[in-house]
């Protein structure tokens, strides 16, 4: 595991515009970490899957203080962007999701945990403020 840093103090604490944590991942290898550093705005996340036969996957948003123990981190969907939940996402078909990541909630380390991955392959994109 890489860990990518969201948060650059040589720019005045300016993130890049996006960061890839997956590109064409498979199995349930957990991907990139992020570390966000001091930042607590919310943020993006873009999923993207191509498929084989019988696909399916479970992704879990999940942040940690030390980078050592982890939890869920509240999403929401863009169509209902106020109502965030902290459940696993099941994907089964070929898709583009873009969820919206909680503003104000203090977790330093960011990352995607794939699991029961069968014949799916994900790129995520993550874009923090």
């Amino acid at each position: 595991m890489a860990t990518q840093t969201a948060y650059n103090p040589a720019t005045g604490g300016v993130p890049p515009d996006a960061l890839t944590i997956d590109n064409a991942a498979t199995g349930n290898t957990s991907s990139d970490i992020v570390d966000r550093g001091n930042m607590i705005a919310g943020g993006a996340l873009q999923l993207v899957t191509t498929i084989g036969a019988t696909p399916t996957v479970t992704v879990n948003i999940q942040g940690s203080f030390d980078g050592t123990n982890w939890f869920n981190v509240p999403y929401a969907l863009v169509a209902t962007p106020r109502t965030f939940v902290i459940t696993a996402i099941t994907i089964t078909t070929a898709v583009t999701n873009n969820y919206v990541l909680q503003e104000g909630i203090p977790y330093r380390f960011f990352k995607i945990v794939r699991s029961a991955n069968t014949n799916v392959t994900m790129t995520s994109k993550v874009w923090l403020r």
